[in-house]
């Protein structure tokens, strides 16, 4: 079992006969101090795509899943191509499937997929990861009242709001759960 506060992008979860993976889980305090998880999940059989609010100490059935470490190849028509480092066998993972985790996997990256009854169904990514800044504007000198922050494109495209102080070609750390920036990396 598991419970709804929980679910991350990229989980799977069963309901009835079906699984799931989440394509996004935001958390919100409601009135009254009851905190809900705000939901988008995928059907993996239909590829219906629906929305549900969940109370965060709702159960869930959780689903066990085999993980094989993959290397990210490549990245055609909508479609992540995957290679086992083992058998090198090849894989293809539709980018809906890997939700927000696309904003996080570079060519070369060795990530973990998950395997369901012999079917990849999502990838698991490590809790931060580093990327390069291939675009960002140069910070205003003197504009340092409170926290000031500038949007910034990393590698995979992804846009991140960073302090003024990073510039192109700085590595950044990203939370993975969050897509914030974490810290510069030197």
């Amino acid at each position: 079992m598991k419970f709804a506060e929980d679910l991350r992008a990229g989980n799977i979860i069963k309901m009835g006969k079906d699984l799931f993976v989440i394509i996004k889980a935001e958390y919100f305090r409601a009135a009254r101090s009851n905190a809900v998880i705000k939901t988008k999940y995928k059907n993996m059989s239909t590829g219906a795509v629906s929305e549900a609010v969940l109370k965060t100490d709702e159960k869930l059935d959780d689903v066990r899943l085999d993980k094989r470490v993959m290397q990210f190849l490549y990245e055609s028509d909508g479609m992540y191509a995957f290679m086992d480092q083992e058998s090198f066998d090849q894989i293809e993972i539709p980018k809906e499937d890997l939700g927000d985790n696309v904003n996080f996997i570079k060519e070369q990256d060795n990530v973990d997929i998950l395997i369901y009854e012999g079917r990849p169904v999502s990838v698991e990514l490590p809790k931060a990861v580093v990327l390069k800044i291939t675009y960002t504007e140069t910070g205003v000198r003197g504009d340092t009242s409170g926290k000031v922050l500038k949007p910034a494109t990393v590698e995979t495209g992804y846009t991140v709001q960073v302090p003024i102080f990073c510039n192109i070609d700085d590595s950044i750390r990203i939370d993975t759960t969050t897509g914030q920036y974490v810290e510069r990396v030197k």
